[in-house]
């Protein structure tokens, strides 16, 4: 009896630990197997945030509007400040030709009217200095007498006088001038500025051409017969 009893025991034993392996197996294998799915799904929701990211960031560059200068805007920043027309225009590299020419009109003006003052100085001092005074002579007027020659003999030189005045002629003409041609860079630059922002967007097409070919014409009632060459440019 007592023998039967420990085999009903071993019997019941094995047969619990039997059934509770295959659970724990089984629960195993169902979490090894949810694993695969769970990262493919997080992957491809991954991929597809990067995608409509991309998406939003290519249509967001597509309807960023394309710079497009307006005309009246840049001859107004011209006007203003020389120059800030080009700026606007995005055109930096005529920067140095603008500032270049109004470098050079701003010297041509200041040395031209430098000469223009001396010499003007020098004519109306002359005018009214003593010839039997001469250490009240001025200055401005013997500077212009050569080394070493007697300034009593210019002093009573019409001549000398008379190249005192057309100096200052001389002079005060051209400064006059390179003012003119300062406010006519001031106007190109303006123009520079509006042509430049009309024509931003002109579509220039790489197809040139010119065609060159003989073309007759017969004798009409009103006309002799005529020959010649047609000339067609392609633009």
């Amino acid at each position: 009896m007592e023998y039967c009893c420990k085999i009903i025991i071993i019997t019941m034993v094995a047969v619990s630990g039997g059934l509770t392996f295959p659970a724990r197996a089984q629960e195993t294998g169902t979490t090894g197997n949810d694993t695969l799915p769970r990262i493919l799904v997080d992957s491809t929701r991954r991929t597809g945030e990067l995608q409509q990211t991309d998406t939003l960031r290519g249509s967001a560059m597509t309807d960023t509007p394309l710079f497009k200068p307006n005309s009246g805007r840049a001859v107004i920043y011209s006007a203003v400040f020389p120059g800030l027309g080009q700026i606007y225009n995005r055109k930096y590299w005529k920067l140095p030709l603008v500032y270049g020419g109004y470098m050079g009109f701003i010297y041509a003006i200041t040395w031209n009217n430098k000469n223009y003052r001396d010499y003007s100085q020098a004519y109306f001092d002359l005018s009214k200095d003593d010839p039997d005074n001469p250490d009240g002579w001025h200055e401005s007027w013997l500077s212009f007498v050569p080394a070493g020659q007697d300034p009593a003999s210019y002093l009573r030189d019409a001549n000398f006088k008379s190249r005192l005045n057309n100096g200052r002629d001389f002079y005060r003409r051209y400064r006059d001038l390179s003012i003119i041609l300062a406010i006519g860079w001031y106007f190109i630059c303006m123009a520079d500025a509006y042509v430049d922002a009309q024509l931003f967007d002109f579509d220039i097409s790489p197809d040139l051409s010119l065609r060159i070919e003989p073309v007759v014409s017969p004798a009409t009632r009103y006309t002799a017969f005529l020959y010649g060459l047609s000339c067609n440019i392609k633009f």
